[in-house]
């Protein structure tokens, strides 16, 4: 979980490049969804499901790791 501390929500449509626009969200990402021919896509927790449903290149059945904590829980 170290390595992916600084990384930052880029959901719900995991753009990349010139197309990363509509991604407003700037909290720390908790989890990291893999995607076909894609890199993986790091998600806060409110756009995990969204995510799931729109991003491109997502694995069904989906493939989700935690790389970070989750505001609020205790450990």
């Amino acid at each position: 979980m170290g390595v992916h501390r600084n990384a930052r929500c880029r959901g719900p449509y995991g753009g990349e490049g010139h197309r990363a626009g509509g991604t407003d969200c700037s909290d720390p990402a908790v989890f990291e969804i893999a995607r076909h021919d894609r890199p993986p896509l790091p998600v806060c927790p409110v756009h995990l499901g969204p995510a799931l449903l729109m991003a491109s290149g997502v694995l069904w059945p989906p493939v989700i790791h935690l790389i970070g904590r989750v505001p609020g829980l205790r450990p």
